[in-house]
């Protein structure tokens, strides 16, 4: 097995991996090219790559992709099943990859590894950059698969947050050996004498290294995104394998938050309120010898000097990418919400929006599902089923339990006759429809009902108030280095540097 390397020198700025397509291997391959970091998300990869198959591929560029993939019978599959020359009829919905279950997984998870191999591939291709996979430790049952497909593919990092990545490293160590990886799956209310695990053998898949021909993988450097320096201090000591450095994330960052420590306060808004109980020691992080980046609030020059000064390598920068034209957010969407953040859109840290129970940043937009009256009118459906909760189902007439699968966003009558409370329903939001939508997938329902987009982004979304509406990667890039300013010029105290509301936001010096 081939060590991880970092490379020299650290790449200042990583782009952040934001989930289901608006990281895409466009945005990471034009960061990369700028000698920085870009990250393609593992989120949803299935979807991306059956939806993009369906539209008709009009650039070729999945086709080439899957052309390169070391067993084409898995490419010529997804092919044959997904691939509509031309793309789909109006008003014709996508065809759904079907919901794995614990004891079903395929043929979510083939799908899921042909799909990361696609995205790294495109990312990389044609230049000697370095390109890294971004994944949610807590969609457990959609974590293994696109990591073999990004190994395959000569992923560089692998970058994952949203709770703790503790078998990821041994999991990175065995494919890149050629052996099955296996993590636990957390089931709620499973007896204590039960341990359920995932496990992915390559063999299983064709995929073995005595069938590619290869005596290993390259195994990728690993970066767990934390908040805290004791989990840091945690994960670099007890960790299944190595840990290559951390990204450090900060309440203002966008996407799912931690909760606060301690018990839940909210303000005035219903917004969480977080202390300096949430941010980590930078101290203590630099006493781990380990690199490290700083991520929300820090997207501007003056972000990236103070992340240096503080002995970082660099920062993470989620939102000025997600926003830039070579993202793959969906461009109508983009400039809609630009114009609306102009005239005043705000963005509220929604405590209840996600089913994972983790606080979720949305952008206030009225025509998305941020708009109470639109998400009461839509149909609640589970149909990508990303962020279902494994429980334990017992099963009486002596037989033995078993393992069901729910989620808070799903139909309240269904969620309640899984065992969830009806409690838990409320405010909950799809945000696996609503996040396809955001990247221009947006699936069509019974009815014709056309889903939602629900956008997502950090604190530093109030800069873009005074950015002009057009801005490559690069230029963002140019900007944090302070090489280029934006074109608008007026800005208002206390925004342009992305700064909050001092009474939600602590203080960051000497923490993060």
């Amino acid at each position: 097995m081939s060590q991880p390397v970092l490379p020299q020198p650290l790449p200042q700025i990583i782009q952040g991996g934001m989930g289901v397509a608006i990281s895409d291997w466009r945005l990471a391959r034009a960061v990369a090219t700028a000698g920085q970091l870009g990250i393609v998300s593992g989120t949803g990869i299935d979807s991306l790559l059956t939806r993009r198959l369906q539209d008709g591929d009009p650039d070729g560029s999945t086709r080439r992709a899957l052309s390169h993939f070391p067993n084409p019978e898995l490419a010529q599959r997804a092919l044959d099943t997904y691939f509509l020359e031309g793309g789909r009829a109006e008003g014709q919905p996508y065809k759904r990859v079907p919901l794995p279950s614990v004891g079903r997984l395929n043929p979510a998870w083939e799908l899921a590894i042909v799909g990361g191999f696609v995205e790294t591939w495109l990312a990389k291709e044609g230049h000697s950059g370095q390109v890294g996979m971004n994944l949610l430790t807590k969609l457990q049952m959609h974590t293994i698969p696109p990591l073999l497909g990004a190994m395959l593919a000569g992923v560089d990092f692998v970058i994952m947050g949203a709770g703790i990545p503790r078998d990821i490293p041994a999991v990175l160590d065995n494919f890149a050996i050629g052996q099955a990886a296996t993590i636990k799956l957390d089931v709620k209310g499973e007896p204590t004498d039960h341990s359920t695990r995932l496990t992915l053998d390559p063999a299983e898949y064709g995929l073995d290294l005595d069938s590619l021909g290869l005596s290993s993988l390259k195994r990728p450097n690993f970066l767990p995104i934390i908040t805290s320096h004791v989990l840091a201090q945690t994960l670099a000591r007890k960790a299944s394998g190595s840990v290559e450095g951390f990204v450090i994330e900060a309440p203002t960052a966008g996407g799912h938050n931690a909760p606060p420590r301690g018990k839940m306060q909210l303000d005035d808004l219903g917004q969480p309120i977080y202390s300096e109980r949430d941010l980590a020691d930078l101290e203590q992080m630099r006493d781990l010898g380990l690199p490290f980046w700083l991520a929300g609030g820090s997207g501007s020059p003056e972000g990236l000097q103070h992340a240096l000064s503080e002995g970082a390598a660099g920062i993470q920068v989620g939102t000025l990418f997600a926003y830039c034209t070579d993202s793959g957010m969906d461009d109508g969407l983009r400039r809609e919400a630009l114009t609306q953040i102009r005239a005043g859109a705000g963005l509220r840290t929604d405590p209840l929006a996600s089913p994972t129970g983790f606080p979720f940043k949305v952008v206030q937009l009225s025509h998305t599902l941020a708009n109470a009256q639109l998400y009461a009118e839509r149909t609640r459906i589970c149909d990508i089923g990303y962020l279902r909760e494994a429980y334990w189902e017992e099963v009486k007439d002596g037989k033995e339990g078993k393992i069901g699968l729910r989620c808070a966003s799903e139909p309240i009558e269904t969620y309640v006759r899984k065992g969830g409370s009806l409690e838990a329903t409320v405010g909950r939001k799809c945000l696996c429809n609503g996040l396809m939508a955001d990247a221009g997938f947006p699936q069509i329902q019974k009815g014709g009902e056309i889903e939602l987009p629900l956008l997502t982004s950090g604190d530093d979304v109030v800069k873009l108030a005074h950015w002009q509406d057009r801005f490559s990667a690069g230029e963002v890039i140019r900007y944090l280095l302070g090489q280029w300013q934006p074109a608008s010029d007026g800005v208002v105290a206390g925004q342009a540097t992305g700064e909050s509301d001092p009474a939600q936001v602590p203080s960051m010096a000497g923490h993060l």
